[in-house]
Parts: structure tokens; sequence; C-alpha cells
């Protein structure tokens, strides 16, 4: 009788060990995913943004990482400098205001590549022989594999005088380094060593 009751109680405490094992775990893992939730949440609300409106109301506004958004700005910068570069217009006041902000956007290479296509005459036969030019960016191709970013861009240029259209084929090269974002340059990167690879007529329509 007396080895029946030890018996029995040596199961029970068997019994209540598993309990105790079995509660301590789910307490673990309670804990640890009232932990986790709460990780989460903290870092939701460190995305979230609230912009006070005039003063008088609050707008909610999500952030991201900068470096996320990075080679769309850069595609863009690129797009925006060569359409301010090569769409020209005959009045020279135009020509000048276009080059001015396109060379926020760049080095000093740019600039003599202006000053070579200046001497050559290139601006003054677009001012008197009224012709306007236009430029469509086909694609902007980055490496960010490697900085400074080494950049190619494929675009077409229209040139439209009064007897014809002629289409050409514009190919230029160049590196992008990161630089301050300002009203002029609201991208933050600085075009480098610019470069015309290749400039050819493709066709040639007449009007």
């Amino acid at each position: 009788m007396e080895f029946k009751t030890l018996r029995n109680l040596e199961n029970s405490f068997r019994q209540i060990r598993l309990y105790a094992i079995v509660f301590a775990v789910l307490c673990i893992l309670v804990v640890g995913y009232a932990i986790w939730k709460a990780f989460s949440f903290a870092e939701e609300q460190r995305q979230k943004i609230y912009v006070l409106d005039n003063g008088k109301s609050l707008m909610l506004a999500l952030s991201q990482d900068a470096a996320t958004n990075r080679p769309v700005e850069a595609r863009e910068h690129v797009r925006r400098f060569h359409e301010l570069f090569f769409t020209l217009a005959p009045d020279k006041s135009a020509i000048e205001s276009n080059m001015k902000r396109a060379f926020d956007l760049a080095d000093k290479s740019a600039f003599n590549y202006y000053k070579d296509l200046s001497e050559k005459g290139y601006y003054n036969r677009i001012i008197s022989g009224n012709i306007q030019q236009r430029i469509e960016v086909d694609s902007v191709q980055c490496n960010f594999e490697i900085y400074p970013y080494g950049v190619k861009t494929f675009a077409r240029q229209y040139i439209l005088r009064a007897s014809n259209l002629t289409e050409r084929s514009l190919v230029t090269s160049c590196f992008l380094v990161n630089s301050v974002r300002s009203d002029s340059n609201p991208q933050g990167f600085n075009i480098e060593k610019f470069s015309v690879i290749e400039n050819k007529d493709l066709r040639v329509s007449e009007r």
C-alpha cells in the first residue's frame, strides 16, 4: 500500500512538472510575441510624420529611406539636364536661360561643350535660321555599383527648320556624384565629365 502511494506521488509530481514546463513555455511565447508586436508598432510609428499645415491642422505623412529612391532621382536629374541643354528656340535669351539652369546640374564639362558649340556658331545658326530643337530621352542607364555612378543616355533629337525636320540619334555619357540639394538642384546630384558619344542624322523629312 505504501509503495502504491509513493508511485502515485511520483506520477503527480511528474504531471505537475510537465504542466509547469508547458506553462513556462507558453509564458515565454506570449512575452516574446508581445515584445515583437511592441517593436513592430514602434517602428511603424517612427515611419509616420505629422506635418503642421499653416499652424492649423496636422497631416499624416509616411517617411522612407532616402536611398531607396536614389536611382529614380538620378535618372530624373540626367533627363532634366538633357531637356534643358538640348531644347533650343531661336531666341538668345531663351537659350541662355536654359543653359544657365542646365549648368546648375553639371560641372564645367557641360559649359566647355556649350562653349565649343558656341565658338563654331551653332547657336547663332539656330537663331538666324529660326530653327526649333527639342529632345526626347529614350532611356537613361545608370551603374550604381561603382561610385561615381556611370551614366549613358540614349535620346532622339528633333531639329525643325522651315523646309524640313531632321531626326538625330543622340548618345551621351557622364558620371554622377552626390551633391547638396537646392531649389536649382532638387535631386542632389552633379553631372561630371559630360560628353557626346554619338550625334548623327537618322532621317530628314520634307515639310
